[in-house]
């Protein structure tokens, strides 16, 4: 008997947050046939566009992506179809952009995520039947695993609870088959994403506990490095810490926790659920777990943000000494409580506030990189380097994939996937370069 070989030709193009990858790759997997990405959208049957609406920047990066196809899509005599998803089209409505993006042939709503494979594949008149599945993306050293939905909390600058709704964890059945999917092809890393992290249960009944997933995904043949992302302060307890600190591998000790500021004036305004002093929580880490590596994001110019609370935000910064930091101007967006405050902050001060609080953070990172030097560590690696033969980019443990600094790397055994002991021989102010 003959086999079925037929593959669909997709264009592609995720924006935004890994969650929004990890979307793409779920439903560009579960059309029922082998998907086949194309580099020019004039070859695809399928023009799919994942957009993010967290940010008023992100909604105009876009509408730009969806007008910049369109034109590429114009001249030709047999057009594949255009499907445009994700935040935007949740945040603004498919009634909506339909009537100002015509053009675009199909949207699918972040409230109908389950249906899009389903959507897609009656758009395309497709004769298989959607069947659950996943498209790797990432290559083959790592991968993101979306541990829930939505978010719990009411943010005063955030959009994403009005977008993505409230918190719906994925059970842990669910995230192990998954896990064991991914790592089946050689995946070594998987890196735990939601809106919090910390969450996860919390809504399921009886509530269950971030630690009781992690105990479900660490024995996993194949998994080399556990990273968790997105974990708000209020769930980083003296016994998250311990638990943390007695799993050892793979689990990390790397703790990506936004803080988004360290004024408790501020933290109050912005409705934050942590809404005091936050330097009782890097106590706490520090405490339970010495060697722990921190990651953040500050807002800053956020309304009532005075020069004192900026410079209280800079003097915390100088003193944690974050291994890896995120600084993003404040925007203020249609429908959150926090754009309709008063004193609200020039542009300029915020781009001042933001370049002075990263200029800061450079000289931290390249003194804590420089320390790097001269030792001996695991780098994964993730892909060849474009342009260098025999370089490849990679990571050590405490560089999260996408959001922090990579390693250079070359040496025997250095190839995509691999993870390789190597000496760092040297150090720039994001970046390391090692020697395997």
């Amino acid at each position: 008997m003959k086999q079925h070989t037929a593959t669909l030709p997709v264009w592609s193009l995720s924006l935004g947050c890994p969650k929004n990858r990890v979307d793409t790759e779920h439903t560009l997997g579960s059309l029922g046939m082998p998907v086949r990405s194309v580099a020019h959208p004039g070859h695809a049957r399928l023009v799919f566009i994942n957009t993010c609406g967290f940010i008023e920047p992100a909604v105009r990066e876009s509408v730009r992506s969806i007008l910049d196809m369109v034109e590429r899509l114009a001249p030709l005599k047999r057009r594949p179809l255009l499907a445009v998803g994700g935040c935007m089209v949740g945040r603004y409505g498919a009634a909506e952009l339909a009537a100002e993006l015509p053009e675009v042939d199909l949207w699918l709503p972040t409230d109908r995520l389950p249906e899009w494979p389903a959507m897609l594949t009656q758009a395309l008149a497709l004769h298989e039947a959607p069947v659950p599945g996943r498209l790797l993306s990432t290559g083959p050293s790592y991968a993101w695993l979306k541990i829930g939905e939505g978010c719990r909390h009411a943010c005063a600058f955030c959009t994403i609870p009005s977008i993505r709704g409230g918190l719906r964890s994925t059970p842990a059945d669910a995230l192990k088959e998954e896990a064991r999917a991914l790592l089946a092809q050689g995946v070594r890393e998987l890196v735990l994403v939601a809106q919090d992290s910390s969450a996860w249960g919390s809504d399921f009944a009886p509530p269950q506990d971030l630690r009781a997933l992690l105990e479900t995904l660490l024995p996993l043949d194949g998994l080399a490095w556990l990273r968790l992302l997105y974990l708000y302060p209020t769930g980083i307890t003296p016994e998250f810490l311990r638990f943390l600190r007695e799993a050892g591998r793979p689990l990390l000790p790397y703790l990506d926790i936004p803080l988004q500021h360290a004024h408790p004036d501020v933290l109050s305004r912005m409705g934050r659920p942590f809404a005091r002093n936050p330097r009782h929580v890097l106590e706490t880490v520090r405490e339970h777990l010495p060697e722990a590596a921190l990651r953040t994001t500050f807002i800053v110019g956020y309304p009532g943000e005075t020069e004192e609370h900026f410079e209280e935000l800079c003097r915390f910064v100088e003193d944690a000494r974050f291994q890896q930091l995120g600084v993003f101007a404040y925007q203020p967006e249609d429908g959150t409580p926090a754009a309709a405050m008063p004193d609200q902050v020039p542009d300029d001060v915020k781009e001042r506030r933001r370049a002075t609080l990263m200029e800061l953070q450079a000289e931290i990172s390249e003194s804590l990189l420089a320390a790097q030097v001269g030792q001996r560590t695991d780098v994964l690696v993730d892909a060849p380097h474009p342009e260098w033969p025999g370089l490849h980019t990679g990571r050590v443990w405490f560089q999260a994939p996408e959001v922090d600094g990579l390693t250079y790397v070359s040496g025997p055994g250095v190839q995509p996937g691999a993870l390789v002991e190597a000496d760092i021989v040297e150090h720039a102010t994001y970046d390391l370069t090692a020697l395997a």
